[in-house]
This record gives structure tokens, sequence and C-alpha cells, in this order.
């Protein structure tokens, strides 16, 4: 394998993955807010909206690589700037499933 190939490129990221922490945190974090309240919910018996999801809930491992391995990927790959259009779709995301566990506990 040549020296700079993607396996070198992947690599590279790593030394870049302390720039632009702060959102890639952030990134993170959501995820897992995510990742909680989805198995909060259908704990409680609610129907999870996404059908992909809905299948992944039922294989708890797959749901984990899903909800918080792969998001941990990308951040450890993507500079941190390109993460605000999804962080931004995260806090809605986030946003949505707290107002409807709120909801459906009152």
């Amino acid at each position: 394998m040549q020296p700079g190939g993607t396996l070198g490129r992947l690599f590279e990221s790593s030394a870049t993955f302390r720039k632009c922490t702060a959102e890639k945190t952030v990134f993170v974090f959501l995820g897992l807010c995510d990742l909680v309240l989805t198995v909060l919910a259908v704990n409680l018996g609610l129907t999870e909206m996404n059908p992909v999801v809905r299948f992944l809930v039922q294989v708890p491992a797959l749901l984990w690589l899903v909800k918080l391995f792969i998001p941990v990927f990308i951040a450890w790959l993507m500079p941190g700037k390109l993460l605000i259009p999804s962080i931004a779709l995260l806090v809605l995301v986030v946003g949505w499933n707290i107002k409807e566990l709120a909801v459906f506990l009152i």
C-alpha cells in the first residue's frame, strides 16, 4: 500500500481529531441522546416511526452500531464544520423525541 493512500488518510484524520472538538463532541452526544431516548420510548411502549430503526430496535447490537459507533466514526473522519448541519438536524430529532415522551407521560 502506498503511503498517503486511503489507509494513510484514515490515520491522518486521527491527528486532526482534536480540531473542532466541540462540534464533534456535540455530534456524538446528540447521537447518544437519540439512542437513549429511542430505547426509553420503545421500553415505554411507544412505536419507532422510522422503519429502519424499528428493525434495529429488535437487534440491540445493530442499534448500538448505527446510533453510537457509526456517529463516533463519522466524527473521527469529518471536519467539525461539516458536522454543523447534522448537529442542527440532531437537535431537532432529540427535541422531537423529548416532546413526544413528555406528551406520552403527561
